[in-house]
């Protein structure tokens, strides 16, 4: 029990506090929130082992490399074709991150076409739809060692334009094989006009110069771009066709001929998408430096950063 001469020096000293705390509000504020990751949204992540055992990305490692880059959400892709990577990454684990934070992670779902399938394009829905009902918003990453156009790649494009969700690819001269011109890829995006197709990779890229020749279409060309790029012929001509600007591929496109690259990123501004293809702990990422670079013009980043995204992949 507190005396008299206790229980008033007691007020006294609350009402001491209370007008310090009034007084002097910085010293005594609450920490204050975390900010929240707003910037980007990213189309291209992995989670698993890629290439090296040693270096395996976890889900949290994800979310806090996101957190430190303010990305938004990341779309996180299987890879299940055997020349895709060393580990594959299933379609399960994928989902699993995407329902353990939904509103960070966005799975996509992916299957080999070479894999057995009863019932064929029919077969192939009902596995797709299945993964739609639990949270897919996509099919990819599509990084098969088959021609671009195969007929059994033709009936995945079928599957997936019939459920209604983009399938993101990779074309080089090993997976999605195509060749200068990419007219294999127009092939299927002419044949499936309700399939929204989004490139990646060292094929897709390179292609956007002119005059290319096999070896080029597969690698990294750092001359600057000729006229004549299949994207932007592709891009005038489908209105399904995207590209995800990933990657070394995504970055050297762009970077190889700035003033080229700044100006087709304003002209696709409505066909670009924000990646970054980060799958391994500490791995170096340049198109944030890229954009810094760009400056572009804030609407053309923020449909690039994430509004194009947000629209194809349906995401509000």
């Amino acid at each position: 029990m507190l005396n008299r001469r206790e229980f008033s020096s007691s007020i006294a000293t609350g009402a001491a506090s209370l007008a310090g705390m009034l007084t002097m509000p910085g010293l005594f504020a609450a920490e204050p929130a975390p900010k929240r990751a707003t910037k980007y949204i990213d189309v291209h992540t992995h989670i698993g082992s890629y290439t090296d055992p040693t270096k395996k990305l976890t889900v949290d490692g994800l979310l806090t490399w996101m957190d430190e880059h303010d990305i938004e959400k990341a779309v996180v892709l299987p890879l299940t074709s055997p020349e895709s990577t060393t580990f594959l990454q299933l379609t399960d684990t994928a989902l699993a991150a995407g329902k353990a934070h939904p509103d960070r992670l966005i799975p996509f779902c992916s299957i080999d076409p070479r894999q057995m399938v009863g019932g064929g394009v029919k077969g192939l829905v009902k596995i797709i739809q299945a993964w739609v009902d639990q949270g897919a918003k996509g099919f990819g990453e599509h990084k098969v060692g088959l021609n671009f156009d195969d007929p059994l790649m033709m009936r995945v494009y079928e599957a997936c334009q019939e459920v209604g969700i983009p399938l993101l690819f990779h074309i080089d001269n090993i997976r999605g094989k195509d060749v200068p011109g990419l007219t294999r890829l127009e092939h299927a995006v002419s044949t499936f006009p309700e399939l929204n197709f989004i490139g990646h990779g060292p094929g897709w890229w390179a292609s956007i110069s002119g005059g290319l020749d096999q070896k080029q279409l597969g690698g990294y060309p750092k001359d600057k771009v000729q006229p004549g790029g299949a994207i932007d012929r592709l891009m005038e001509n489908y209105p399904n066709i995207y590209g995800d600007l990933s990657a070394g591929s995504g970055n050297n496109s762009i970077a190889r001929d700035l003033e080229f690259g700044r100006e087709f990123l304003i002209r696709r501004q409505d066909r670009i998408m924000f990646g970054t293809d980060y799958l391994a702990p500490g791995q170096a990422v340049p198109q944030f430096d890229l954009f810094t670079e760009l400056k572009l013009p804030a609407d053309v980043e923020q449909k690039i950063f994430k509004g194009n995204a947000t629209r194809v992949l349906k995401l509000s």
